[in-house]
Parts: structure tokens; C-alpha cells; sequence
């Protein structure tokens, strides 16, 4: 028998408010860290009479903007998290989700110190940028080998913590009956298996990479958009564990 909607608790409407204030932030770290800086490359790689050279100050500025785009994607997390910590209160599917996020948390904490190593090796960057991505890795460790280990681990760390966003609006989603946030759930998922590919052509050549490259930031400010929308008002009704 399906159990009945219920009255939600206080738990449940600061849960929804912290989601959608997640997905907020998380909205504005995809435009800094990944939209922005992806547009600007595509311009000076293949406009360069139109936008600027790749030099030192423009690689200088976009690491700027992932520096800022991954304290936003911090946040972002934090949010989930605290979302995910209130809800387990009243329904203990959010256990792991809040835990996986804990870790996520700490990767991207990896990640903004990586991002402000680069910062100080913005010439490094400029050559990486111009070569081939599987050779990437090599060229980013001769510049900045302590920002791109710290890089890697957190960027498999924050991966553990989108497993955990995924898990967590999943529950969410069925806790307070909105399909946006089922598919902010598998928004997200779609970007967590697309990132895999990228990370595997910085040591490997892969073929048709771009097209990858190019649905990242699609579907990253894509996820964070419906959970903005899903989490976004307080729920009417809620559905018992």
C-alpha cells in the first residue's frame, strides 16, 4: 500500500529552501567555472582576430573565474549537504547522501586550492591549453605538480559528492512528489558520467573529446537550474519514508 502524503515538518521546508539556494549557487559556480571560461576558449582558440590571444592574462583571468566557480561549487555542496542533514532527521534514505556530500565537500575544498596554484602559473597553463589533451596532465605537472595531484584527488572527491547530490535529490524528489527534482537527479548523473570522459582524455587519446567538453557545461548549469526550480517554495504535502 503507498503510504499517504502527510503535513511536511519544519525539517522538510528549511530541507527544500537549502536545496533550492544549492542549486542557486550552484547555477552561478557552472557560469563561472565552466560556461564563461568555456566561451572565452572556444573565442580565443578559434576567433582570435575576434576575441583575445591566448596569453598569460587572459589564462591568468580564467583561472581566476574556475577559482571563484569552485568556492561557488563549495557552497553549492555545503548546501546539499546541510538540505540532506535536515531531511535525515525525518527520513533516513538522506543518510548517505549526506555523507557522500561530506566528502564531496573536502574535494572541492582540494579543488580551490589547486585553482588558486595556477593563479601563480598562468604561463604554464597557456602552454597546456595550446596542446593536446593527453598531453595535459604532463605539461600541467611540470608547472604546477602540487596543484594538479591536489586537482585530481579532489576532483575524484567532489565526484563522490555529486554521487551523493544524485542519491539525495532522488529521495528528495519522491519525499516531496516534484519530477524537477528527479530530473535534476539525472541531470546530474548525465554530468558525472560525461566528466569521466574528459578526465580519461588528459591521459589518453580519445576521440571526438570536444563533444564532451562541450555538454559539461550544458548539463552543469542545466542540473542545478531544476533543483533551483524543484526546491524553489515550500512543499504542500510530503510523503512518509
Amino acid at each position: 500500500m503507498a503510504a499517504q502524503p502527510v503535513a511536511p515538518r519544519p525539517e522538510d521546508l528549511r530541507g527544500a529552501h537549502r536545496l533550492a539556494v544549492g542549486g542557486g549557487l550552484g547555477l552561478a559556480a557552472a557560469g563561472f567555472a565552466l560556461v564563461f571560461p568555456t566561451i572565452a576558449l572556444w573565442l580565443a582558440l578559434d576567433h582570435p582576430a575576434v576575441f583575445l590571444d591566448l596569453g598569460e592574462p587572459l589564462a591568468r583571468g580564467l583561472a581566476g573565474l574556475v577559482l571563484v566557480g569552485a568556492i561557488l561549487f563549495l557552497l553549492s555542496l555545503l548546501l546539499y549537504r546541510s538540505a540532506y542533514s535536515k531531511l535525515r532527521r525525518v527520513d533516513p534514505r538522506f543518510l548517505l547522501a549526506s555523507v557522500l556530500c561530506l566528502v564531496g565537500s573536502i574535494g572541492f575544498l582540494l579543488v580551490v586550492v589547486a585553482a588558486a596554484a595556477y593563479l601563480g602559473s598562468a604561463g604554464s597553463l597557456v602552454a597546456c591549453l595550446h596542446g593536446a589533451p593527453s598531453h595535459a596532465l604532463g605539461c600541467l605537472e611540470s608547472g604546477a605538480p602540487l596543484g594538479t595531484y591536489t586537482a585530481l584527488v579532489g576532483f575524484w572527491l567532489g565526484w563522490l559528492g555529486g554521487v551523493g547530490i544524485v542519491v539525495g535529490l532522488a529521495a528528495a524528489g519522491r519525499r516531496f512528489g516534484r519530477r524537477t527534482l528527479y530530473l535534476g537527479a539525472v541531470t546530474y548523473a548525465l554530468l558525472l558520467l560525461v566528466l569521466i570522459g574528459p578526465f580519461v582524455a588528459l591521459v589518453y587519446a580519445v576521440p571526438d573529446s570536444s563533444v564532451l567538453l562541450l555538454a559539461i557545461p550544458v548539463l552543469s548549469a542545466a542540473a542545478p537550474a531544476l533543483v533551483l526550480i524543484g526546491g524553489y517554495g515550500p512543499p504542500l504535502s510530503v510523503r512518509r519514508a
